[in-house]
């Protein structure tokens, strides 16, 4: 949990430090009781009173729950204080459920909020006027206090305030994306946000990654414009690729395929696997050499997990080449799933229908045992809501497929 920025607990509006002391203080005593849930009973007591103070409303969309952040706490603090039963300890637990990397840095923190004229305050309410939509606030913040710009959060994911628009990476509460979202990023540009800054998150993320990668400015339909906006401003794409790979790939293995789409068509650089996943077979083949063998600068697992993401989006004609090419019905190319399960999670069913007709098994298991059916049953509750996942189902009780 807390090693995720993104899982970080609510400040509330007027920290006191010796009120955190008293906290670590009784984290402590808890965790020397006799009673085996009262480390339990610590963090749900936390956790009420800082979603109670800091006034957040915590809805379905917002990738946090109240319970999630209790089991996850208290994982934490039972982990961190049986290798040391300290004060320190306690206060570590503390800083890193907080989004700080440290006690000190956590106390550094409520010290310069606690001041109104500080750049750490003024950051606070910049960031908390970016996810609101109060593009008036901002404004006058960012003109009586222009170094705001360029300023880095003290949090752990040390995000500038462009980073927010992405409503992602940064903290999960305030993972939001106002209609206005367009104007506040147009607006931070314009006062010199540095558009390809890295914030410390998935290994370093510039703006445009985590806005390509984030479900909620897809949502809002505000996504493709956000990323033009970002290139108009000199938004480098190669630069936004992380240690996981091109941005396209990330996209992809995100489930944000519109946005591998846009920056296919904007540039961005196209593997074996991205060429795939975003349906562009003359790329696609071009890893092949005229004899159809795969060339050197793709591998085997490269060639299967472009197959599979091929079938996850439904790219029918790269899904038929690169079966001729050998890839194979059956493998899962460390991603827990066949090409069937991939094609069932996306609601595709022409793909399903193709993969069925090539020999793909019904009863195969995905690395949680689940059939290509026990897959669709699962993901119509669980998945994606845009999808309906009915005519799937139908379609693979059609062919026999067993449930379990």
């Amino acid at each position: 949990m807390f090693p995720n920025p993104q899982d970080a607990l609510p400040l509330p509006p007027r920290p006191n430090l010796d009120q955190y002391k008293k906290r670590a203080k009784d984290l402590l005593k808890a965790s020397q009781s006799t009673d085996p849930a009262a480390i339990r009973t610590w963090a749900v007591s936390w956790i009420d009173l800082l979603v109670r103070l800091s006034d957040h409303t915590l809805t379905p969309q917002l990738p946090v729950r109240i319970d999630h952040w209790t089991d996850e706490l208290e994982k934490f603090a039972r982990g961190k204080l049986s290798e040391s039963g300290t004060l320190t300890a306690a206060q570590f637990v503390i800083a890193r459920a907080q989004g700080f990397e440290s006690w000190p840095k956590l106390a550094k923190h409520i010290e310069a909020i606690a001041c109104a004229s500080s750049t750490v305050s003024n950051f606070e309410q910049a960031a908390a006027a970016i996810v609101a939509g109060d593009i008036a606030t901002l404004e006058r913040l960012l003109g009586e206090h222009p170094n705001l710009i360029q300023t880095h959060s003290t949090r752990r994911h040390q995000a500038t305030l462009l980073h927010y628009i992405s409503a992602n990476g940064v903290e999960g509460y305030r993972q939001k994306t106002p209609n206005n979202i367009v104007q506040i990023a147009d607006l931070l540009l314009r006062a010199g946000a540095d558009v390809n800054a890295v914030a410390d998150v998935y290994g370093g993320s510039t703006t445009l990654a985590l806005v390509a990668t984030s479900v909620y400015p897809e949502r809002a339909g505000v996504q493709e414009a956000l990323m033009q906006l970002l290139l108009d401003h000199g938004a480098t794409i190669d630069s936004a690729n992380s240690p996981a790979g091109p941005l396209i790939n990330i996209c992809l293995a995100n489930g944000r395929s519109r946005a591998a789409e846009f920056l296919a068509t904007h540039g961005a650089h196209l593997d074996l696997e991205g060429a795939a996943g975003v349906g562009r077979l003359d790329v696609v083949k071009s890893y092949f050499d005229e004899s159809g063998a795969l060339q050197d600068k793709a591998t085997n697992e490269q060639l299967q997990r472009a197959f599979l993401w091929a079938c996850e989006y439904g790219r029918n004609d790269v899904v038929e080449f690169l079966l001729q090419q050998g890839a194979s019905l059956e493998a899962q190319a460390n991603t827990g799933h066949t090409a069937l399960h991939w094609a069932v999670i996306g609601g595709h069913a022409d793909t399903i229908k193709l993969l069925l007709e090539r020999g793909a098994s019904l009863e195969a298991r995905n690395v949680y045992g689940g059939t290509a059916l026990g897959q669709a049953l699962w993901s119509a509750t669980n998945g994606d809501a845009a999808i309906d996942y009915a005519p799937v189902i139908a379609l693979l009780k059609q062919h026999g497929a067993p449930q379990s």
